[in-house]
């Protein structure tokens, strides 16, 4: 039953970094969308009145900067990311 009980909680890990990490770039491809298709169409004469713009996200903290390099980690030991890729995300989440 311990064997069994490690598999569910590994298993969980796995679907649940893989979410975080999906999520994220679902973020990040939407985020250039929107970038796109804000230069791509001319600026309207007037903004509306009552649009309100959004707050700027808040600077991931020490511990939110650890948590992903965690996954990270887990990620490169499971194969799913290579040496390269592992390097490219762990500057990117030290850099801001």
């Amino acid at each position: 039953m311990p064997g069994l009980l490690r598999g569910v909680a590994r298993t969980a890990v796995v679907a649940g970094t893989a979410t975080a990490v999906s999520n994220r770039v679902s973020r990040r491809q939407a985020g250039r969308w929107a970038q796109q298709e804000s230069s791509a169409e001319p600026a309207p004469a007037a903004p509306p009145p009552a649009a309100a713009a959004p707050a700027a996200p808040a600077a991931p903290t020490m511990e939110e900067k650890l948590d992903q390099l965690k996954d990270l980690a887990t990620l490169k030991d499971q194969g799913v990311l290579t040496e390269e890729e592992f390097a490219a995300q762990k500057a990117r989440i030290l850099g801001s």
